[in-house]
């Protein structure tokens, strides 16, 4: 296996696997807020949350950047507990550019969740950028999987069962809130 492809997967499995299952619910969270005819939309805005995630892997792997992790698991569910809220109350809505900014920022946020063991194996690695770029690909496509089945399951209820969206915005950003009440609780940065 290259280096090229083990890192792709390593990306991969960073958002698809289930111990880390606050990447999985922030995508969702992330992307109740959007119908099915929306999917360039909600691709737009997980691609900001990568690069947002991909600029504070290569800030912390280079050591410009260093936030203690208790900071950074507190941070993360709060991430999806405004993004609950969000979709359930939205501020304004339409304000597209605030939001790919907000998913941006998150992502700077999430990446700092893993930016630690990347940089232990990045620190054996002469040249870090075909990492990185490996890392961050695999990434995207783990996010795109998600939407994917997403995807997949709102058109089903919405084609079959005649669910409305609302119906599963409000049941996912629910889900998602509740999820990250319990993370920030169970946190010790209180």
């Amino acid at each position: 296996m290259s280096l090229f492809e083990m890192y792709l997967r390593l990306g991969i499995n960073h958002i698809i696997n289930v111990h880390a299952y606050d990447h999985i619910v922030f995508i969702l969270v992330l992307c109740a807020g959007y119908s099915i005819n929306e999917t360039k939309k909600v691709l737009i805005l997980i691609t900001a949350f990568t690069i947002g995630h991909s600029l504070t892997l290569a800030l912390s792997t280079l050591k410009i950047v260093s936030i203690p992790s208790d900071i950074v698991e507190f941070l993360i569910p709060a991430t999806i507990l405004i993004t609950a809220i969000s979709n359930i109350l939205p501020l304004r809505t339409g304000n597209h550019r605030l939001i790919y900014i907000t998913a941006l920022f998150f992502g700077l946020i999430h990446g700092l969740g893993f930016s630690n063991y990347l940089k232990e194996l990045l620190g054996r690695e002469s040249n870090i950028f075909t990492p990185l770029l490996a890392f961050n690909l695999g990434l995207e496509l783990g996010q795109i999987v998600i939407l994917t089945a997403y995807f997949i399951v709102l058109f089903a209820s919405v084609t079959l069962f005649r669910a409305r969206h609302n119906f599963w915005k409000i049941y996912v950003s629910g889900a998602g809130f509740g999820i990250s009440l319990i993370l920030l609780i169970e946190n010790k940065f209180w």
